[in-house]
């Protein structure tokens, strides 16, 4: 078969009929379909996934505390597909990062450890492993996630949602801020400022890289396109420790209006996205781990931990989000068994305070007393998982990769099993 044609580039052939004839059989086909013939596979729209929260979204587990995986059979597995073949953490080849924080500042690329918190960093949230195994079970897939996350921001004030009523402040909290002799007219401005502006800046973020995706994902196909394929929301901290918003959230129901603001948030996006049934994944605060396994030193919070939760996971039972809201529990990732070597911890702290207190001793000779009560209470790997696999506070989820790693792969297992 003979041919002429203008450009290397097969996409550009016209559409016009060839003829040729093979063994006698005459064969009419078109352009077109000779060009589908040299096409394997084709190719897929770019699938873009939306993460936002507060600092749990940010991340704030520290990459020195990842080898520490390895001491957990779970999480060693989870540590092995973090590695490439030669031991390095592994960097996404299909999956992009669009990542906007405190700083302000962009942070985009191949994904890969480095996109968590940028405080004392580099560290790691959700993201890296949800990309990771977003790209492991989605081979040859396109993906790019686009992160927004502040710290210290709540639902009911900075992402709350453009459909919701205005915040209103209850007749306590006026009252108090009369005792306090706050000019209550200021206040009431400054939220009415504050209420959504997070909420906006996530929105405005989005739109702005799905507007030039190219800028973000260099190997963007435009004839492809793109598709949301999913949201996790991870978030909860602010709103649980507001007791003036939630004065009844020792008691069950206190936090019933986080659930309906949740559940508005979920039609404003996929409203603002215009994604109706948009995937949405809620991670629900799990700091702590179980509440019915809290002891003694916790068990004034448990009443106050559950309620946050329940509010949170709610509106994943709402009828009309059965099937594309998923509500995951992070409390089932939490580390037990660094939390009872810290709890056995307590005492050494306690000593070393006190020698510092008392004087008596050189700095080396505390820190040799110190050192020997260590080697008396633990063993080597119990002090390894203490200093390594612990780099923040209990309510950023001990800045652990053991806890963090797990969470990210929980996201993605509800994404996966929403697209089924």
């Amino acid at each position: 078969m003979k041919f002429n044609r203008k450009s290397r580039n097969a996409n550009e052939i016209p559409v016009r009929v060839w003829k040729h004839h093979f063994r006698g059989v005459h064969f009419r086909t078109t352009a077109l379909m000779w060009i589908l013939s040299l096409t394997t596979v084709d190719a897929k729209p770019l699938q873009v996934f939306i993460l936002a929260g507060q600092s749990n979204m940010q991340g704030h587990a520290h990459i020195r505390t990842i080898d520490a995986m390895a001491y957990d059979p779970e999480t060693a597995s989870i540590l092995e597909d973090m590695r490439d073949g030669k031991g390095e953490l592994r960097t996404c080849e299909n999956v992009w990062i669009s990542s906007l924080g405190s700083s302000e500042e962009e942070k985009s690329g191949k994904l890969a450890a480095g996109y968590g918190a940028e405080q004392r960093g580099p560290k790691i949230g959700p993201e890296y492993t949800f990309g990771l195994y977003l790209e492991k079970w989605m081979p040859d897939q396109p993906i790019l996630i686009i992160k927004t996350a502040w710290g210290g921001k709540s639902i009911h004030t900075d992402f709350r949602p453009p459909s919701a009523p205005p915040y209103e402040f209850s007749d306590a909290q006026l009252e108090t801020f009369a005792k306090q002799k706050k000019d209550i007219d200021s206040i009431k401005a400054d939220k009415v400022k504050a209420t959504g502006h997070y909420y906006r800046l996530m929105m405005e973020h989005v739109n702005d890289v799905l507007a030039d995706i190219q800028r973000v994902y260099p190997e963007y196909d435009e004839k492809s396109g793109h598709e949301l394929a999913g949201f996790v929301w991870f978030q909860g901290w602010n709103d649980m420790v507001d007791q003036g918003t939630y004065p009844n959230r020792d008691q069950p129901g206190g936090y019933d209006q986080y659930g309906k603001l949740l559940a508005t948030f979920i039609r404003d996006v996929r409203k603002d996205l215009s994604a109706p049934k948009l995937p949405f994944v809620i991670g629900v605060i799990g700091v702590n781990g179980e509440t019915e396994l809290y002891g003694p030193e916790q068990k004034r919070y448990r009443g106050i931990h559950q309620n946050i939760r329940d509010a949170m996971a709610a509106p994943a039972a709402i009828p009309e989000f059965r099937g594309n809201v998923s509500a995951v529990l992070t409390e089932k990732y939490w580390d037990y068994e660094v939390t009872a070597l810290r709890k056995k911890e307590k005492p050494i702290k306690e000593k070393e305070k006190q020698l510092r207190e008392e004087g008596t001793l050189s700095r080396e000779e505390q820190q040799g007393e110190v050192e020997k009560l260590y080697a008396e209470t633990f063993n080597e790997r119990e002090l390894d998982l203490l200093r390594n696999s612990v780099s923040n506070a209990e309510f950023h989820y001990l800045g652990s990769a053991r806890i963090m790693s797990r969470i990210g792969k929980g996201f993605a297992e509800a994404i996966m099993e929403m697209q089924k």
